[in-house]
């Protein structure tokens, strides 16, 4: 069976959108970020032979950490539609974006050339971008007017800092 999603079709009766204050610069904010966080990706250690997790690190997953950043529509809320049901909205990200964010974590239990620091910070990656996603979709107003969008791309920043020997605890296990 093959899923479709169509784009909504627009009620007339809609006012039409208008931006929240600050809207412009927290989306740029966040496509940034995301630039960032899929450069990090990106410079992650390479599998030691070819494989398509090795692949699809490298490419597809930074990719649509870009897609989904730079995308991001405060417009495409949750809203009702005209007989009264809850249309979700995706706040501009588009379903194969959201799914390929959502298999991260089935995807790096593949991944054993990275350390399991690298692999819990792509896991926050993809939760931070998929979160902002939500939260714009949920109530941009708030998401935007209160610093939770500003305070997820700090949580993104911090993620994907830049890899630094001896910052990460040494943990040795004994029995």
């Amino acid at each position: 069976m093959t899923i479709a999603y169509l784009p909504t079709p627009a009620d007339p009766s809609d006012p039409p959108y208008e931006p929240w204050v600050g809207e412009p610069e927290v989306l740029a904010e966040a496509a940034a970020a995301g630039r960032r966080a899929a450069a990090w990706i990106r410079s992650l250690p390479a599998s030691p032979a070819p494989s398509s997790v090795g692949a699809w690190l490298a490419g597809t997953l930074p990719d649509a950490v870009e897609a989904a950043t730079a995308s991001l529509d405060p417009a495409q809320c949750d809203r009702m539609g005209p007989d009264g049901r809850l249309i979700e909205g995706n706040a501009g990200v588009d379903a194969g974006t959201t799914s390929t964010l959502a298999i991260v974590p089935c995807v790096l239990s593949d991944a054993g050339w990275l350390t399991p620091d690298q692999h819990l910070r792509i896991l926050a990656v993809a939760s931070v971008v998929t979160g902002i996603a939500r939260l714009l979709a949920d109530d941009p107003g708030t998401a935007i007017l209160h610093g939770q969008v500003t305070r997820m791309c700090a949580t993104l920043d911090h993620a994907t800092r830049p890899d630094t020997a001896g910052l990460a605890p040494k943990i040795e296990h004994t029995l």
